[in-house]
């Protein structure tokens, strides 16, 4: 069996990132003394979401991934969606990094358009590996 190198590198790559933001989370709970929850602070409630968000998705998608790796699949296409998936996470973790990037109306743009490729690069890239896992078994 071959070793899925691709899903490792994803996997290196998501787990940094995670560390990242659960690091950001609790300096932010440290500094301004919240120990559960997020007690009406904004700016930590969406380094919360966005830690959770990120762990959320990236276990499923990268299980699937190596399995779709492990399986045979396309190495070209399993590094397309695997760079897919890691743009979305990282952009929407620097989305919510600004108010703007959490719904707010007013401000650049750029925040909600990370926010928009981050939630559909994620969605896209999870379907392109589960239609690959579909593929693999027809």
């Amino acid at each position: 069996m071959a070793i899925p190198e691709i899903s490792i590198v994803a996997a290196a790559v998501l787990i940094a990132l995670q560390m990242g933001l659960m690091l950001s989370v609790g300096l932010h709970r440290a500094v301004v003394k919240i120990g559960v929850g997020h007690g009406e602070d904004e700016a930590l409630h969406r380094k919360i979401r966005r830690h959770a968000n990120l762990a959320e998705n990236s276990a499923l998608f990268l299980v699937a991934l190596a399995l779709a790796e492990i399986a045979g699949a396309s190495l070209t296409y399993v590094g397309i969606v695997a760079a897919i998936f890691v743009a979305a996470r990282v952009s929407h973790a620097l989305a919510f990094t600004s108010s703007t990037g959490s719904h707010a109306p007013d401000g650049s743009m750029i925040f909600p358009a990370m926010r928009a490729f981050g939630a559909f690069g994620t969605i896209g890239s999870s379907l392109g590996v589960a239609a690959l896992l579909v593929g693999l078994l027809v």
